[in-house]
């Protein structure tokens, strides 16, 4: 088991399933996770916010959990307004990681299907930067299993 990390990420809880958005400054994790949150509220779902920009993340009895890191818990960026304050979970279970990228292969390899966090393999998508993909982001969580393998 590793210990725990704080990563340049966000983390969006979507009912029981966490989804970890990782990316370089600039590159739509704070919009995302917003598109994400709007997304499900606008059908009657549950989601909420983990965390934003700074995220803790660790292994716990096989599963990779996120958190938010003080004193950015509950806070958002909102591109031209500024942080925001949100209401939040304490953490999420993780169940979906998401890159956001630059360039991307037209087909992804299959090692780019999983990544490895804390010793947790959770499954990976690569996502172009900037574009509006809440929906698919949805549709990627929705079809991950709920299986995780400890390394």
């Amino acid at each position: 088991m590793s210990d725990a990390q704080t990563i340049h990420a966000g983390c969006v809880l979507v009912g029981e399933a966490g989804l970890l958005i990782r990316g370089v400054s600039g590159s739509g994790k704070s919009t995302l996770a917003r598109e994400v949150l709007s997304c499900i509220r606008q059908v009657g779902g549950f989601a909420r916010l983990v965390s934003d920009d700074r995220t803790r993340i660790e292994a716990r009895h096989g599963r990779l959990v996120a958190s938010p890191v003080k004193p950015l818990n509950g806070c958002i960026e909102v591109f031209g307004l500024g942080i925001v304050r949100q209401s939040h979970e304490p953490a999420a279970v993780i169940r979906l990681v998401i890159d956001l990228c630059e360039s991307l292969p037209r087909y992804p390899e299959e090692l780019d299907r999983h990544a490895a966090l804390c010793g947790v393999m959770v499954p990976r998508v690569r996502m172009q930067a900037g574009a509006v993909s809440a929906d698919i982001a949805l549709g990627c969580l929705s079809g991950v299993c709920d299986t995780v393998v400890t390394l």
